[in-house]
């Protein structure tokens, strides 16, 4: 048995229950992201069709991308942080 083969060996593979854990917590998060953003669009077109002038309507949409690039990245870190357990 050569070294390589006493490493591999060594490395414990993650369970079935393990791995269909990540991957319904993973679709988990991707369902909580969508929500998020939808979320996210809903607040943002009620605040630019309660805006006063052009300027808070802008500020509404803005408020609404970063809402949306918030949900997006919180999503990614949680599923790295999923891929690296």
């Amino acid at each position: 048995m050569s070294s390589e083969e006493t490493i591999n060996s060594n490395v414990e593979k993650p369970s079935l229950l393990s791995r269909v854990r990540k991957e319904c917590l993973s679709c988990f998060v991707s369902v909580q992201e969508g929500l998020t953003h939808a979320k996210a669009t809903l607040l943002g077109q009620a605040h630019k069709m309660t805006s006063k002038n052009e300027e808070e309507a802008t500020q509404a949409d803005l408020r609404t991308a970063k809402a949306q690039v918030e949900a997006t990245d919180a999503a990614e870190d949680t599923k790295k942080r999923l891929q690296i357990s």
